[in-house]
């Protein structure tokens, strides 16, 4: 049962109770279904009941129990809490996967997705002043509200009904897709921001942010058609998988990516014959990074790629004094401070665990690739600067249904149906771009785990994560298409 059926399904509860007698109310057009918050359980909630108790002329409890018996007897329902003044948990059969539901209604009504009859039958006229951002507001309010059945005109004139703040200057010189983002993503009543920083292409940009998120899906699906795959809707975890909901951090177990102390720790002896140290400046690593992202790894010490191995900052296990070099023939060299050299005593290199492109703290979301061992392709963007920042610590997994808390991807995907509505009721398409960053954050790290990674191969579970994904990826194509802004294929 997806949070869409769900919806109709507390709806047909109130429907249930007023043809019952129960309840003396107006059956509202939609019944919103969240989370639960602090104090809930299950697996959503609804606040219906405070909504209808006013109308109804009883206490919020009373309704609540009035819709929780009817709810109860609900085929995908396994039970239903009342907490607080009257807020509805409810728990979903274990074999309900509202993830899976989701993806499949989602790919089955593809850019349409969210389009609904809400104003069916409406012609919403608009009149807007001759102002840069208040011709592309309206352009983009005639889209939304034909989403929801309506039509839409627009005029110029007195009085003005849609009349939001001017742009300070002309967005123009942004380019097409820049210059509409910058209008439309602030709310009416605030001021726009003209400026490059809609151009740059890193994280703190909420535009690059969203188109970047729908890139990488259109570049997973590709890779996936090379690796032999497609997509298909199904439970997203596996057995020690990544984001399994059992299987803990996902640097603790030991696999390919894993640094290991053994074939990284030098043997006890002098460290050359040659009077020389056999130190190398990091010439085994690759992306000219070497033993966690320093400089002067040990030439046995480095495998490169991301910080996969080393120790402190700049490649060491220790700081402290190096013992001077034997004279011969070639001049000594500098010693390194990240390096012990102890007289007779072993050189070792301590290994950090991948971080598996972990964004350091601070930061909104993870634009890295997957880790060193995925086959690098021409479609997988490269790894942003932040992602060979300084190693974190490993993520937890995402929560996953069965795991005791609904994917992150599920609440905003959910939610797309109701934003769509409210953006054309208010005429405010600022509300579909804030929900497309919000879909583009909850998306961004599950992309380093779409794919296999070393010599995994292409599972159940990887088929499952390519569809969430990739309908993540139709519902940010189809809010930037009410735009009017493009979605790349690649950037």
């Amino acid at each position: 049962m997806t949070p869409v059926e769900l919806s109709r399904t507390v709806l047909h509860a109130v429907r249930r109770a007023v043809d019952e007698g129960e309840l003396s109310v107006t059956v509202p057009e939609r019944a919103v279904v969240t989370e639960p918050g602090p104090g809930g359980c299950g697996d959503f909630a609804t606040t219906i009941a405070l909504q209808l108790a006013r109308p109804a002329g009883q206490p919020p409890l009373r309704v609540a129990e009035v819709l929780r018996d009817r709810l109860a007897e609900t085929d995908g329902i396994r039970d239903v809490v009342v907490t607080g003044p009257g807020f509805l948990n409810i728990s979903l059969d274990a074999q309900a996967d509202p993830v899976v539901g989701l993806v499949r209604e989602i790919r089955e009504k593809g850019l349409r997705y969210g389009h609904g009859d809400a104003l069916a039958g409406h012609v919403v006229a608009l009149r807007v002043p001759y102002e840069v951002r208040a011709e592309v507001v309206a352009d983009a309010v005639v889209r939304i509200v034909g989403t929801q059945g309506g039509r839409a005109t627009v005029e110029h004139g007195e009085p003005v009904n849609l009349r939001p703040v001017p742009a300070p200057e002309d967005p123009a010189p942004l380019g097409p897709d820049a210059a509409r983002w910058a209008l439309l993503h602030p709310a009416p009543h605030d001021r726009p921001r003209i400026s490059a920083d809609h151009l740059v292409q890193r994280e703190g940009n909420p535009l690059f942010r969203v188109r970047y998120a729908h890139a990488r899906v259109r570049s997973l699906s590709r890779n996936a058609a090379r690796l032999g795959f497609t997509a298909e809707p199904g439970p997203l975890t596996a057995d020690s998988g990544p984001l399994g909901a059992d299987s803990g951090p996902l640097a603790a177990e030991p696999g390919p990516d894993a640094a290991e102390p053994g074939p990284f720790t030098a043997e006890p002896g002098p460290l050359a014959t040659d009077g020389t140290h056999s130190v190398t400046n990091g010439s085994n690593g690759s992306n000219g990074s070497s033993g966690g992202l320093g400089h002067g790894g040990l030439s046995n010490g480095v495998r490169g790629a991301g910080g996969a191995t080393g120790g402190g900052p700049d490649g060491g296990a220790a700081t402290g004094p190096a013992a001077p070099a034997t004279p011969g023939p070639a001049a000594p060299i500098t010693p390194i401070p990240a390096v012990t050299t102890t007289p007779d005593s072993a050189v070792t290199t301590t290994p950090t665990p991948h971080t598996l492109g972990r964004t350091p703290a601070g930061l909104p979301h993870t634009l890295g690739r997957p880790p060193a061992s995925t086959p690098h392709t021409p479609d997988r963007p490269p790894a942003s600067p932040a992602d060979l920042a300084n190693p974190a610590t490993p993520p937890t997994p995402a929560p996953t249904p069965g795991g005791g808390a609904p994917h992150p991807l599920l609440a905003p995907l959910a939610a797309h149906p109701r934003i769509l509505a409210a953006a054309a009721t208010h005429r405010a398409p600022d509300r579909v771009a804030r929900h497309l960053v919000t879909v583009a954050d909850a998306l961004l790290p599950l992309l380093p785990f779409v794919l296999p990674v070393g010599e995994e191969k292409p599972s159940a579970a990887h088929r499952a994560r390519l569809a969430l994904a990739e309908a993540a990826g139709t519902v940010l194509a189809g809010g930037l298409s009410l735009l009017g802004i493009d979605a790349p294929e690649h950037l």
